[in-house]
């Protein structure tokens, strides 16, 4: 497999897990209980679905555009829950096609940027690429404890389940 089929799959699978997080179990959750201390590093579901939406700004701003964002990774983007999670579905989409667009020797190079804290960092390309899926993935896992905590339904976020869907249907 290409790196460049392997962040394919990686973006598509952050769509599903965000998807089958937010549209089936945060969807639901009360306002006492989306707003709700739950000893998250952001504290509450609110909080942490901005900071993924944050990061995931970050992230793409710094591939897809070149730009440096520096938003404080606790920013309240979206107060309504509803605009939160509608924001966070197309912003995990905006990954899949700007990866196609992506020539094979991209994924070889390096990735420069400027920290929150204004320092200089060039790093590999791919790691750090990876590096976002990743820690998407570390928040939803974070997100889904929260759910158990709260007595609620977490679904199956494994990737290997989106694989087998997709070995299903092709």
């Amino acid at each position: 497999m290409t790196l460049a089929n392997y962040f394919a799959s990686l973006a598509r699978y952050h769509v599903w897990a965000t998807e089958r997080l937010v549209g089936s179990n945060l969807a639901g959750l009360s306002e006492a209980d989306w707003h709700r201390e739950c000893g998250l590093y952001f504290r509450s579901v609110h909080r942490t679905v901005n900071h993924l939406l944050v990061t995931d700004d970050i992230w793409f701003a710094r591939f897809a555009e070149g730009r440096s964002l520096r938003l404080p990774l606790d920013t309240e983007l979206h107060a309504d829950r509803g605009e939160a999670c509608q924001a966070l579905g197309q912003a995990v989409q905006r990954w899949s096609p700007w990866l196609a667009e992506q020539a094979p020797e991209r994924f070889d190079g390096e990735l420069a940027y400027t920290r929150n804290n204004g320092d200089a960092v060039r790093i590999p390309f791919a790691p750090a690429l990876g590096h976002v899926f990743n820690h998407a993935t570390h928040h939803r896992g974070q997100l889904s404890a929260a759910l158990t905590a709260m007595a609620r339904p977490g679904p199956e976020l494994d990737w290997v389940y989106l694989l087998q869907q997709e070995a299903k249907s092709s």
